[in-house]
């Protein structure tokens, strides 16, 4: 077979072009020699299969050690548990075929040997040279001790600059996980960009940018991030998850990681799960009055269905946890169905749907027998009802056939905790008839709706007093106004209102903000919603006017109340519910 000629000249056009006609003709070249390999396998009664991109995991790559590898030209590149898969540029070797017995002995997996031709062999092997580090990350831990040896160096975002400009590249991995529990930030951002690493964390909502790396250390940044969570070194074109632990001396934060390609390289972002978190009181959830009492009442019932709703990062997953927590004795069987598990919970089952998405693409890169009959939430729900449970907890109704299930339990004895996105309380409503939902289903089982958005807490150690501008205070003015004497949370001296702002100082990093706290709307079923519903004339006005006039605050009522308080500032709630 005829295969391009390499020592073609290209001098049109500039370097780009020049670079991009250089590289397609190498990619040809490689094509030709792997239809060369290609047709050998198939006159020798081989199996073939062009390793360039394959996904080759960290489990599979250390089942043959470098050495033996290189002296027999021979890798694993799948293994499945079941099955094994190796990739040899002379499968006739006769200590190939004593390899694979010895391995399907060891493994108690079928071995496949394919036919590799020695550029797949080249790429993979180039793999090995990562794999002397998977032995320090064993170890990898940050505990109490190494937390406190950053603890005084660690005073503020300027000193992680300079300590990571200062340290070694083994270490600066830990050292910026360690600031990142220090500053308890919720996320860890790190991007590369086109002449530096740009490390952000996000920390109350916001991200802050904390740290700048060299280019050049990309590479050992991102294998050492995907060692530790277990994805595949060679895959920087596809987005990849996986997770971590590390283990503190009285917590444990559970690390999960998502790669995602970018123009540059790559987007890493590492979620910090931290176990001590869930141990949220619903009494300290900021709910108050009448809003309290109503919630407080509607999740001792035997029945029905309670929802949280809100746009992504709004804090529903920890009311419901604030819920779970409250609810939680040992003669309540409590099962919670999740996409991911977030916390675990003593005392509660949980259990963990599947990401079809991710399945799929499993299947078509590896051939690997996967089953397609797929944990979703829907047949997630169906068998947990027969586990005969008091409390059930969806992570998110996003279909009929889940928010039917979700219903018709509602209905026949259980209580259904669940979340929706919608804007405000009274829009969950339209939402599941959106759906499909039949109203005469929906009107008896819904018990109560939590909107709900998280807004930053003022650092009480440099808040400051404010003015408002009138146009501003017209509409807090209007807002308290229209507060519904039912709701208990009306404010009696109107004259005398003081609002503070956000100044910064070392205590909460010069922000002006340190935690978060929550503002709702709590909207109870009444007879007059219920009556809407079963008209079908439904509109998302109609019924907030109708919890409104039973003594529902509002999301926006409830901030202002809290920016009265000297909790938060009136820009944090403007900007959360405008």
């Amino acid at each position: 077979m005829d295969t391009p000629n390499t020592q073609t000249n290209v001098h049109i056009g500039d370097k780009e072009t020049q670079e991009k006609l250089e590289k397609k003709l190498s990619t040809l070249t490689e094509k030709g020699k792997e239809e060369e390999i290609k047709e050998k396998a198939s006159l020798g009664g081989w199996s073939y299969i062009n390793l360039n991109g394959f996904p080759v995991s960290q489990e599979a790559l250390k089942i043959i050690s470098a050495e033996q590898a290189e002296a027999l030209q021979a890798i694993c590149f799948l293994y499945t548990g079941e099955e094994m898969r190796l990739g040899a540029v002379n499968p006739d070797n006769p200590q190939i075929t004593y390899l694979s017995k010895e391995l399907a002995e060891k493994y108690h997996s079928r071995v496949k040997i394919y036919l590799i031709s020695p550029e797949s062999f080249d790429k993979i092997f180039e793999l090995y040279s990562k794999i002397p580090t998977i032995e320090q990350l064993e170890g990898f831990n940050i505990n109490a001790e190494e937390l406190k040896k950053y603890d005084d160096a660690l005073q503020g975002f300027n000193s992680l600059k300079e300590l990571t400009n200062n340290t070694s590249l083994t270490e600066t991995l830990t050292l910026i996980i360690a600031a990142s529990i220090k500053f308890d930030s919720s996320d860890i951002h790190i991007e590369s960009e086109e002449k530096e690493i740009k490390v952000r964390f996000r920390i109350d909502g916001v991200l802050q940018e904390v740290a700048t790396l060299k280019k050049d250390a990309w590479p050992k940044i991102a294998s050492r991030i995907k060692l530790l969570s277990d994805l595949k070194l060679n895959i920087a074109d596809k987005p990849q998850d996986g997770r971590f632990t590390i283990h503190l001396s009285d917590d444990k934060v559970d690390v999960r990681v998502s790669t995602i390609p970018s123009a540059f390289g790559e987007s890493i972002v590492m979620r910090l799960l931290r176990s001590s978190k869930v141990g949220l009181e619903f009494e300290k959830l900021g709910l108050r009055g009448k809003a309290f009492n109503d919630l407080a009442h509607e999740i001792q019932k035997p029945n029905g269905m309670i929802i949280t709703t809100g746009p992504t990062g709004s804090g529903k997953t920890t009311t419901l946890y604030a819920i779970l927590n409250k609810l939680n004795k040992p003669e309540t069987k409590i099962i919670t169905l999740e996409d991911p598990i977030e916390y675990k919970v003593q005392g509660i089952v949980q259990s963990q749907v599947e990401n079809m998405q991710e399945q799929n693409e499993e299947v078509t890169a590896t051939g690997a027998i996967r089953r397609k009959n797929y944990y979703t939430f829907a047949k997630g729900l169906r068998a947990i009802l027969r586990q005969d449970p008091d409390i059930v907890m969806v992570g998110e109704i996003r279909d009929l056939e889940t928010a039917e299930t979700a219903i018709n339990a509602a209905l026949t004895g259980h209580l259904m905790l669940s979340t929706i996105h919608t804007n405000s309380a009274a829009g969950t409503i339209p939402r599941f008839l959106a759906m499909g939902v039949p109203p005469y289903l929906l009107a008896p089982s819904l018990n109560a709706v939590i909107g709900q958005r998280l807004v930053r807490r003022l650092c009480q150690k440099c808040k400051a007093e404010t003015e408002v501008d009138n146009q501003k205070m017209t509409l807090i003015m209007n807002a308290l106004n229209s507060i519904n004497a039912k709701s208990g949370a009306t404010v009696t001296d109107l004259s005398n209102l003081k609002f503070y702002k956000a100044v910064g100082c070392p205590e909460c990093n010069n922000i002006g903000y340190k935690g978060r706290v929550g503002i709702y709307e709590i909207m109870i079923m009444s007879p007059e919603i219920e009556k809407v519903i079963l008209s079908q004339d439904v509109s998302e006005y109609t019924i907030e006017k109708l919890a409104i006039e039973d003594g529902m605050v509002t999301m926006l009522q409830d901030g202002i109340l809290k920016a009265l308080d000297g909790l938060t500032s009136l820009e944090e709630i403007f900007d959360k519910t405008e």
